[in-house]
């Protein structure tokens, strides 16, 4: 969705984007224009976890006279604070962990006071995105639990993590606070915690072998999104045509698994049945 705002949205309005790869603060540094307004990140993202280190981003906007917003869904407001990192705005999707129920569909957005209630006074009162006094009272609810969630969804996730990583079938394993991780030093300096969303590269020689380990999960579902209650797991392979597939690519052999509420050994068998 990202994507499209960028790509389809805001050219409407004369607004270009330029993508880096935002691992390197050089990338940044290269790509500032002199009609450059704002700095768009998430951090990490949400397939393979390439983290963009906030402090030195937001000195270098700051330099510029450029706004900073950061997309903090994957870690959320307990295991990374954006703004205390001198981000001027951070966002998250409140339809994931914090709601954390898969029942409600709302975002929340964060800043100073004074770009608070210039945005709400002008761009949130013309959209009409405003929530419903129900979803409002289901994202409380969530809020109530979040710490407590979180705290247990961790614990699991570390457990399914050591199983995938001693299963032949599985490759690799790409999690922000695996210190085989590229970028675990920086993850451990900004966040401190990283949830329950993590990638895996299974072994397989066809699309069918891919097919086969998603279908026969029994209990963890097939869905593209994650911070719910529920276990999910989605094949990156799902956005491409059959014929594209390339076992050589391992993007195409890459699963974004999330680790809900559920009990290790209820998802660890799971996927161990799957993986045959």
């Amino acid at each position: 969705m990202g994507k499209k705002m960028f790509n389809v949205i805001l050219p409407r309005f004369g607004v270009t984007t330029t993508y880096v790869d935002g691992t390197d603060i050089e990338n940044f540094e290269r790509a500032v224009l002199p009609n450059t307004t704002v700095i768009y990140l998430e951090t990490p993202n949400s397939w393979d976890y390439a983290i963009q280190d906030l402090k030195a981003v937001a000195e270098l906007a700051k330099a510029e006279n450029i706004i900073t917003i950061c997309d903090n869904s994957f870690c959320t407001p307990i295991y990374q604070r954006p703004i205390e990192l001198g981000i001027d705005l951070s966002l998250q999707s409140a339809t994931k962990y914090i709601g954390g129920h898969s029942d409600v569909v709302a975002g929340v957005l964060s800043g100073s006071k004074q770009m608070m209630t210039k945005i709400f006074n002008s761009e949130y009162l013309n959209i009409g995105s405003g929530i419903s006094p129900f979803n409002a009272w289901l994202l409380i609810r969530g809020l109530r639990t979040l710490p407590m969630r979180l705290e247990h969804i961790t614990k699991t996730t570390w457990k399914v993590i050591e199983f995938l990583k001693q299963h032949p079938k599985v490759e690799e394993v790409l999690f922000p606070f695996d210190e085989n991780f590229p970028q675990y030093d920086l993850a451990k300096q900004q966040m401190s915690g990283a949830c329950g969303l993590l990638s895996f590269y299974i072994k397989a020689n066809n699309i069918d072998e891919v097919e086969s380990f998603c279908e026969s999960l029994q209990h963890i579902m097939m869905a593209v999104s994650w911070g719910g209650h529920e276990s999910l797991i989605i094949p990156k392979c799902a956005g491409i045509k059959r014929e594209q597939f390339n076992a050589a690519n391992k993007d195409h052999r890459m699963m974004r698994l999330y680790v809900g509420l559920e009990e290790a050994e209820y998802l660890i068998g799971d996927l161990d049945k799957a993986l045959g």
